[in-house]
């Protein structure tokens, strides 16, 4: 069966700037969702704009794994949506944050810390993307290093909780460095952020970027869960009676 993907997206970038439009006709969704459907996988879209962002209950409970882009508009997603998607995953939806979604109040909600503080410049400086865990699935198929041209700067102190498993570390020409792909499991979860892709840069057409998000699409999808359980069960094993 298809892995059964969302691609979510703010789409505002695309409707106010020629210059973006001219890189993401599609938009940035439209663009994800391409390869990710010649991928085989099954995919949607929803932009900030549809009711309810296009993220309704039954979309969410239908979809396998949330890939999200925003970046100006992160304080126009409601509250209940966000706590929906929140709901999701520690129910096992996979979610996979790009770029300035960082600063997203789910990604925000999912990490306890405002993730929104780190250091950036926009000057279309030249990225190396190293491979730090050459055994993760996300890094199947590529070499240990990625060339990106022209991106964005992000620069440490990220703050983010200590990353459950570092798959990525950017150095940027400007000499900063980024921990740029980080996994976490949350709940039955699997969240993954991935650094690359300003919206006035092509990076996303990018071969080895598209093998990455796929290869997190992959990683995050749910498996087949044992059923847990919470509250006040009764014993697994008899106890003995104990004597007064």
């Amino acid at each position: 069966m298809a892995i059964r993907v969302m691609v979510w997206n703010e789409y505002l970038h695309e409707k106010q700037a020629a210059e973006v439009a001219a890189v993401y006709p599609k938009g940035i969704h439209g663009c994800i969702a391409d390869f990710l459907q010649a991928a085989g996988m099954a995919v949607r879209t929803a932009t900030l704009e549809e009711p309810e962002h296009g993220l309704t209950q039954a979309v969410l409970d239908d979809t396998d794994v949330l890939i999200w882009w925003g970046h100006m508009a992160h304080e126009r997603v409601a509250d209940e949506i966000v706590e929906r998607v929140y709901r999701r995953v520690l129910d096992g939806m996979g979610l996979i944050v790009l770029h300035s979604g960082h600063a997203s109040k789910i990604f925000q909600k999912l990490c306890g810390t405002d993730s929104g503080m780190l250091k950036w410049r926009e000057d279309g400086e030249q990225e190396i993307l190293w491979v730090v865990d050459p055994s993760h699935p996300i890094v199947a198929g590529l070499g240990e290093k990625i060339m990106i041209p022209h991106e964005e700067m992000y620069g440490e102190h990220f703050n983010i909780p200590q990353p459950d498993e570092q798959v990525f570390i950017s150095w940027f020409e400007g000499g900063e460095v980024f921990r740029s792909g980080c996994c976490w499991h949350r709940g039955k979860g699997k969240v993954f952020y991935f650094r690359p892709g300003h919206e006035a840069f092509p990076v996303y057409h990018q071969a080895e970027i598209q093998q990455v998000i796929t290869n997190a699409v992959r990683w995050a999808a749910p498996i087949d869960f044992p059923k847990v359980t919470y509250g006040n069960p009764p014993p697994v094993v008899e106890i003995p009676a104990r004597a007064e």
